[in-house]
């Protein structure tokens, strides 16, 4: 114990005193055969919630024994231990040097103790021996109140002057978004200037509309490639659609016989019953029963069909020639 005791107050001497270290460097060399414990704080007085370092060291000749660390608690004396670093070891001859740097604080103010840390050395064969490290004083002190001044009422609303250089970027910025939305509004209305719809022409009639499915038909020349039922099949399909859009009435479902007696009885249908007869009967005949008519046969049955067509156009009823006396009225076609 003397060579621990002796080591300590080298290191506590060293700094002001560096002769010392010269005239007992004899005994320096009998330490390495001993283990030596220090330790240092950084600072002996601190503001509560500041921290202050501590580091610990060991001195040990591993033919001594392995060197067992101090056990370090959380808290002590009202202080706490906010971080332990790792133990960093330095090889330097025969002697292995042990470090560790803790981060002590305090939220009580008054004067606490470090306490010394106690370090253990176990031989291979033998009895185990201890070293410890020196204890501190350590000062919390709290932040000092002045109560002797009162408490100071609060400032009203400071009023700071500017000037319109203060806003030139809020004003340039809304000049920008202003022209923004101006350009937009403007091109928005001339692409829907320029988009207008061309103007439609005039519509196309029931009748003209069947004309030209009708005259389509017979530019196909079915008849002639003696695809002859094929070829009625679509004259009387279009005759069947033409009845049901120009006289309201079913007609692409019905017989032929069914269709013939709604045109005795509808009364637009009256005056087209003979031609009627006569288009639906030939296609029939052409469709079901194999029959093949003549060439002649399948133009007059075309001629019919637009002739059936272009009779049959909606009677347009002319106000001027209304008999203000009958009610009745001059129909013209």
């Amino acid at each position: 114990m003397f060579f621990i005791n002796l080591f300590n107050i080298i290191g506590k001497c060293g700094k002001a005193i560096p002769g010392v270290m010269f005239v007992l460097l004899p005994f320096l060399s009998l330490a390495q055969n001993s283990t030596v414990a220090t330790a240092r704080l950084d600072a002996r007085q601190i503001m509560i919630g500041d921290q202050a370092r501590l580091f610990l060291e060991v001195q040990n000749n591993p033919s001594l024994g392995t060197l067992q660390w101090a056990t370090i608690p959380d808290t002590f004396s009202n202080l706490e231990v906010v971080e332990k670093g790792k133990i960093d070891t330095i090889k330097n001859g025969g002697v292995v040097t042990y470090r560790q740097r803790l981060l002590i604080t305090g939220f009580d103010s008054g004067l606490f103790k470090v306490p010394s840390f106690v370090f253990s050395v176990i031989p291979g064969s033998g009895q185990a021996f201890t070293v410890q490290s020196d204890s501190f004083q350590l000062l919390v002190q709290t932040v000092a109140v002045d109560t002797t001044k009162g408490f100071k009422g609060i400032k009203g609303i400071i009023y700071v002057n500017s000037s319109w250089k203060d806003y030139i970027w809020f004003i340039l910025g809304g000049i920008v978004v202003l022209a923004l939305v101006i350009f937009a509004v403007w091109y928005y209305l001339r692409k829907k200037k320029d988009t207008k719809p061309a103007p439609k022409g005039p519509q196309e009639s029931l009748q003209d509309y069947t004309l030209r499915l009708l005259t389509a038909l017979e530019g196909r020349q079915l008849w002639q490639k003696n695809q002859v039922k094929d070829y009625y099949v679509e004259l009387t399909d279009i005759v069947r659609t033409y009845i049901e859009q120009r006289f309201n009435t079913q007609a692409l479902e019905l017989t032929t016989e069914e269709i013939l007696a709604k045109a005795q009885l509808v009364k637009d249908m009256q005056p087209h019953y003979d031609i009627l007869f006569q288009i639906l009967q030939t296609g029939d005949l052409a469709k079901f029963a194999k029959f093949q008519p003549l060439p002649q046969e399948h133009i007059d049955a075309m001629d019919k069909a637009k002739e059936f067509i272009s009779t049959s156009r909606p009677v347009i009823i002319n106000a001027t020639n209304v008999d203000p006396v009958s009610g009745t009225s001059n129909p013209t076609a």
